[in-house]
């Protein structure tokens, strides 16, 4: 890990931060004309393309047939899997679903003289769930986006998954997931988004995945809607020094092992304690099981900032704007005012991230690579749609229709205009 010194007037000039800054910004040119050919190809012959992209990429040969997983099969994998991971997942069910029934917004009138306004809030129809496969399983990956969905109401949830596995379908079964194809790649992004003869086109496509996956969505939205183009996962940990250092570097790891793009981040004013947690970082990595791809992120994103303080710290956080911040000091509430910009937020030594990407209850489908500027995590919100609601009487027309002649003429909008006068008469 790299340790950069930011004590200075002009720190947000920094070379290092302005790197992790334009980290999110990948030179998508030739990944990008592939994706559009997959796209064409699945909107054009269906079934067809996705079967061969699917033989393909996922080295899966499959008929249209074999295409979507049995629903028995699902209940199968649930009653197959570990007691102790079935446990496991109803746990993290429950307190998913409890925090996000707070989401739950309700439709509202208001009514006036002679005049009735409101906001309709309606469930999405149809939406459609990506969750990884292949190298790793995802079950927690299912839960943070179908539950959402089924808490707002959604009628049919869609999920599809390259090689799922009984980890996987168990999540889904648990969650509520209507069907299950065993698709993957941005084929499967364009085959939601479109439809095919056997995959049903959906509303809003969730999720997270590789670069083809995200810009199967990025490309693809219009066509249907989508949560976020999310990127490589990221840690941002403001320390004071009160937090035993081989925590802090349990943390940052936790984040490199994700894949080789993963950034881990450390703020800390104090020069000492940026030196042991480094140690911590070098000693644990030699334990880690997927010690090549932690040790690839941290060569290449890994920082240690040295800040003035911990306001300084907050300022460079915001900058950033992670997906993950944890603020391991003394006092972490007195710091939460300053925060600005983060996907979620962690207080305190005991607050490691992994126990939101598990079971704490808010979403984990966060905003990435500087986007939590503007967007927000996953939640009820995204499965729904409002509708503003008007009704007018005779008498409330009386009250409007002057203003609204009077807008209608300054904007040289005649027939606006005429439409209220009509009515005067």
């Amino acid at each position: 890990m790299e340790i950069v010194d930011l004590r200075k007037e002009n720190w947000s000039s920094d070379e290092r931060l302005r790197y992790l800054i334009g980290r999110g910004e990948v030179l998508t040119e030739e990944y990008e004309q592939r994706v559009k050919e997959i796209i064409e190809r699945i909107r054009g012959e269906g079934d067809k393309a996705l079967l061969e992209f699917t033989e393909k990429f996922d080295k899966v040969k499959l008929s249209a047939e074999e295409l979507e997983l049995p629903k028995e099969e699902l209940e199968k994998a649930y009653k197959s899997i570990d007691p102790k991971l079935r446990e496991a997942l109803e746990f993290a069910h429950r307190r998913i679903k409890a925090f996000h029934k707070r989401q739950v917004e309700n439709s509202f009138f208001v009514e006036e003289e002679g005049i009735v306004l409101g906001q309709k809030v309606t469930p999405l129809e149809r939406v459609g769930i990506y969750v990884p496969g292949g190298k790793a399983a995802y079950p927690s990956t299912v839960l943070m986006n179908a539950v959402p969905a089924k808490v707002a109401g959604v009628r049919e949830i869609i999920m599809v998954s390259p090689n799922p596995t009984p980890q996987t379908l168990a999540a889904a079964y648990i969650a509520g997931v209507d069907r299950v194809f065993r698709v993957g790649g941005a084929q499967a992004v364009a085959a939601l988004a479109y439809g095919t003869e056997t995959i049903p086109k959906v509303d809003k496509i969730v999720g997270p995945g590789n670069i083809y996956v995200a810009l199967a969505k990025k490309l693809l939205f219009g066509a249907v809607d989508i949560d976020m183009v999310a990127g490589p996962s990221e840690v941002l940990v403001i320390a004071d020094g009160s937090t035993p250092p081989e925590w802090i570097a349990s943390d940052l790891l936790s984040q490199a092992e994700h894949d080789e793009l993963a950034a881990s981040i450390l703020l800390t004013p104090s020069e000492e304690f940026a030196r042991k947690v480094k140690e911590e970082v070098v000693r644990l990595l030699e334990g880690l099981e997927r010690k090549e791809i932690a040790s690839s992120s941290l060569e290449r994103f890994g920082t240690i900032f040295i800040t003035r303080d911990l306001l300084h710290a907050c300022e460079v956080a915001n900058l950033l704007a992670p997906e993950h911040l944890e603020v391991m000091t003394e006092e972490p509430m007195a710091l939460l005012p300053y925060i600005k910009n983060a996907g979620a937020i962690f207080l305190g030594a005991y607050t490691t991230e992994p126990l939101g990407d598990y079971v704490l209850g808010p979403n984990h489908t966060l905003p990435t690579g500087g986007t939590a500027r503007f967007f927000s995590p996953l939640g009820v919100y995204d499965f729904v749609k409002r509708s503003s609601v008007l009704y007018v009487s005779e008498e409330g027309f009386k009250r409007v229709s002057g203003p609204a002649k009077v807008l209608a003429s300054a904007e040289g909008l005649g027939a606006h205009r005429l439409a209220v006068e009509i009515r005067e008469k």
